[in-house]
């Protein structure tokens, strides 16, 4: 039977599909992929949702609510991460409150992190977050952009040992001091792993995500839209026919579905203030995923254009 480029391109897709977990079978179609976090193999939906700005609206109370749709619309589609961080202003009581008003899922994945140059004051700082959250404890607490991070991850490792976090990581974000991460990745025992990856930020690629692989270590990756950036820079620009055979129709999901289907990327962690694209951003983590020649494809279509 002769091979159409149609029927090539599907088995292609089908391929780099698999190195997704398949959602569970009381799952509703159109739920989001998972993958295992290697240190525990505990599986998890590959969009996370980030707060950075976003949720940084203070005690105004329409958006604080409207903070809260978005986490609410984010639960009901299937996600679990929601990261955060001390830096980002007033999201983290932001977040607190929208999980005390629709009843604290249980399937939360919480992510924060600790950011103070002052080691000692790494676990009051945690443990104000924690309030500002109201959970019991955090899934997984990150030294935010390396920030005093030795001190810091001895913190975090006394914790996890001890039950208080479940999981330690460290994050930098927007292509910057590679080459520590690189050697903290190589030399420390942690879980996760935080940096910058999308369509036209590609460095990563050449030895972070391959050390995360071989280190067995999750990578939550940060600013794929570059903060937006990007998908305001393509809003205007046709969307490309051949890339509706990856089930997506809009921008923001084609260059999710470029993250997300790197092998080694665990979460992806789009910000967003509205409901209709964090469901536009967790479907992109449902259906076929492109292989690496489409992966290819996409990235020198946006670059070009």
């Amino acid at each position: 039977m002769r091979t159409t480029r149609r029927t090539f391109l599907r088995a292609s897709l089908a391929t780099a599909a698999a190195a997704l977990l398949p959602t569970s079978p009381h799952a509703r179609e159109g739920s989001p992929a998972r993958r295992f976090i290697p240190s525990t193999r505990e599986a998890i939906p590959i969009v996370g949702l980030g707060s950075w700005i976003t949720f940084n609206v203070g005690g105004d109370p329409l958006l604080r609510d409207e903070c809260a749709d978005v986490m609410a619309a984010f639960f009901e589609a299937g996600g679990r991460m929601i990261d955060s961080s001390p830096m980002y202003g007033s999201s983290q009581p932001v977040i607190g409150y929208g999980l005390q008003k629709f009843g604290r899922p249980s399937t939360l994945f919480s992510a924060e992190k600790v950011w103070t140059s002052s080691a000692t004051a790494g676990p009051t700082q945690i443990e104000q977050s924690r309030r500002f959250w109201g959970v019991p404890k955090f899934d997984l607490v990150q030294v935010h952009n390396l920030l005093a991070w030795k001190a810091h991850l001895r913190t975090l490792f006394e914790m996890k040992a001890a039950g208080a976090v479940r999981y330690v990581g460290i994050t930098t974000s927007e292509g910057r001091r590679h080459d520590l991460l690189e050697q903290i990745m190589g030399t420390e025992p942690i879980d996760f792993v935080q940096f910058s990856f999308n369509v036209v930020d590609r460095e990563a690629e050449q030895r972070l995500l391959p050390l995360a692989s071989e280190r067995g270590i999750a990578v939550i990756v940060n600013r794929p839209f570059r903060q937006g950036a990007l998908t305001h820079r393509l809003k205007d620009e046709p969307f490309p026919e051949w890339a509706v055979e990856l089930g997506v129709s809009r921008w923001s999901q084609l260059i999710l579905k470029f993250i997300l289907s790197h092998p080694a990327v665990t979460v992806a962690i789009p910000a967003t203030t509205r409901v209709d694209h964090v469901r536009e951003n967790l479907s992109a983590a449902a259906g076929p995923m492109p292989d690496r020649a489409m992966r290819e494809r996409i990235s020198a279509h946006v670059q070009a254009l």
